[in-house]
C-alpha cells in the first residue's frame, strides 16, 4: 500500500475541495471502468490479473529461466512502452542478470558503444513491437538479432498480424503476445514489461500481486479514502488554478527511470487538444543544485509530486573525522536520515515559495510496492484524462514527426511528400544559418 500526504497541497486543494469533486470523479471513474469513454478498445490493462494470467506468468518465467540459463545478457529492443516500463523496473529494483536496451534512439554512437560492451557475451534478444515496422527499434534489431545465440530470439508481437508476427513464425522464435487492447504505455504488467524484468531475475509475481492490490483499492467511491481520486482530482483542480507544469521528484536515484515512464504516460495520454499538465521529473537533492533556484523562485506555474521510499533502506552511517568540512553534528547519522531531512526541507521550501505539492509515501522499494505504484499511476491517468475531456488511451500527435521522417528518408509510398519536405527543411535552414 501507499499513502498520500496532501498537507502542501493547501490552500489551493483541501480534501474538503477534493470531495465536492466526488461526482464528477464517480463518473469519470465510471467511464474507465465500464469502458464507455473514448479509447475503449484499449482498457486490457485494467485488470492486472487478466492481462497476464497464471498461464501465461508460467511461460514468461519458463523462457526468462531458459534463456538464462544460456546466455549472458539480453537485449531488449523496444522504444517508448515498448521498454520504459521494463527498465523502470529494472533500474529501480536492480536483478541478478543483465538487460542491455537498444532500439529507443537511432544514434549511432549509443548502439557501437552497446555492440563494444556486448564482445564475447552470449545474448538473448528480445524484440518488442506490434507491428515489428517502427523505425528505431526494427533498425536496432536487424543490428542485434544476428548476434543472438541459436533459440534465443523472443518476439514479443501482435498475435496473428504484422511484420514481426510473420518473421517470427517463419524463423521458428518463440513469441509472446501484445494485446490489441493494450496501448505500449500501459503495458509494463504485460508480456512486454514481465519477459525483460523476470530475465533480470525481478519476482514478476509479487509486481502483478501489488498491482492487483492497487486495483482493489482503487474501486472505493470515496476520493478521499482512494489514493487513485485524489491524485487524479488534485491534479485537476490544480490545472484549472493556471498551473502549467507538474514536476514528479525523487530522492532516490533508482527511480530515475520511473520519473522517465510516467512522463510518457501522461504526456502522451493529456497532452491533446493544446491541453494538459506538462509533465517534467527532478532528481534531488541532485537537481536543487542547478533546478532548485528556479523551482524557488522562478514562475509560478510549478506543482510537485514527490515520490518517497520510507524504509528498506541499507544502513550507512557517517563517519568520524576532524571536523573541517563542519559534519560533526552529523557524526553517526544515517545516510537515509539525511536524505529523509532534505526532502522534508524542499517541500517545506517549495511550499512556502509558491509550489503546492503531494507526496507519494511507499513503504519500502520492491516488487510488490513498485508494482502498486505502477498502477496506481496508470489508473490515475486514465480518470484524469476523463476528467479533461481528452482520450487517455490515443497518440495522434506522435504520427506527425514519423510521416515527415518516412518523407525525408524516402520511405516507399512517401516519394511524393520527400521533395516537399526536403525544400522546406532547406529552407528553413538557410533562413536561420549562423555562421561562426
Amino acid at each position: 500500500m501507499l499513502t498520500l500526504d496532501a498537507a502542501y497541497l493547501a490552500p489551493n486543494v483541501t480534501p474538503e475541495l477534493v470531495a465536492q469533486q466526488t461526482d464528477r470523479l464517480a463518473l469519470a471513474h465510471a467511464t474507465l471502468t465500464n469502458g464507455s469513454g473514448a479509447g475503449s478498445d484499449f482498457l486490457g490493462w485494467l485488470d492486472p490479473a487478466a492481462m497476464a494470467d497464471d498461464a501465461l506468468l508460467e511461460e514468461i518465467e519458463s523462457i526468462a529461466d531458459d534463456l538464462r540459463a544460456r546466455t549472458d545478457v539480453l537485449v531488449s529492443v523496444g522504444i517508448g512502452g515498448s521498454y520504459l516500463g521494463a527498465r523502470a523496473v529494472i533500474e529501480a529494483l536492480g536483478g541478478d542478470r543483465t538487460v542491455e536496451f537498444a532500439g529507443q534512439n537511432l544514434s549511432a554512437h549509443y548502439h557501437s558503444a552497446l555492440l563494444g560492451r556486448l564482445k564475447g557475451k552470449k545474448l538473448a534478444v528480445n524484440a518488442i513491437s506490434k507491428s515489428g515496422t517502427t523505425t528505431e527499434p526494427a533498425v536496432a534489431f536487424r543490428i542485434f538479432r544476428e548476434l543472438a545465440e541459436p533459440g534465443c530470439i523472443v518476439a514479443t508481437t501482435d498475435k496473428h498480424k504484422g511484420a514481426l508476427r510473420k518473421v517470427a513464425s517463419g524463423a521458428g522464435w518463440r513469441t509472446l503476445p501484445i494485446e490489441d487492447s493494450i496501448g505500449g504505455r500501459y503495458s509494463v504488467l504485460s508480456p512486454v514489461g514481465l519477459l525483460p524484468i523476470a530475465y533480470a531475475g525481478i519476482d514478476i509475481r509479487e509486481l502483478q500481486r501489488g498491482a492487483i492490490a492497487c486495483a482493489r483499492a482503487a474501486a472505493e467511491p470515496d476520493p478521499k479514502k482512494n489514493p487513485v481520486l485524489f491524485y487524479a482530482a488534485a491534479r485537476n483542480l490544480l490545472y484549472q488554478q493556471g498551473f502549467l507544469i507538474e514536476a514528479l521528484a525523487s530522492f532516490e536515484p533508482r527511480l530515475h527511470y520511473v520519473l522517465e515512464w510516467w512522463k510518457q504516460l501522461y504526456g502522451e495520454s493529456e497532452g491533446k487538444n493544446h491541453m494538459a499538465l506538462y509533465p517534467s521529473s527532478v532528481e534531488f537533492t541532485t537537481d536543487l543544485h542547478s533546478m532548485g533556484q528556479y523551482f524557488q523562485e522562478g514562475r509560478r506555474a510549478l506543482i510537485e509530486t514527490f515520490v518517497i521510499v520510507d524504509g528498506g533502506e541499507p544502513s550507512l552511517t557517517l563517519p568520524s573525522g576532524d571536523n573541517a568540512d563542519e559534519l560533526g553534528y552529523l557524526v553517526g547519522e544515517e545516510l537515509t536520515a539525511i536524505n529523509q531531512a532534505a526532502y522534508q526541507a524542499t517541500a517545506l521550501a517549495h511550499r512556502e515559495g509558491g509550489v503546492p505539492s503531494l507526496t507519494i509515501h511507499l513503504p519500502k522499494l520492491d516488487a510488490y510496492h513498485l508494482g502498486f505504484l505502477l498502477y496506481f499511476f496508470e489508473r490515475a491517468c486514465g480518470i484524469s484524462g476523463y476528467l479533461m475531456g481528452v482520450n487517455p488511451f490515443d497518440q495522434p500527435g506522435v504520427e506527425a514527426y514519423k510521416k515527415n521522417m518516412f518523407g525525408l528518408l524516402a520511405k516507399p509510398g512517401y516519394e511524393a511528400l520527400s521533395g516537399e519536405l526536403k525544400a522546406k527543411v532547406g529552407a528553413a535552414g538557410d533562413a536561420a544559418l549562423v555562421r561562426f
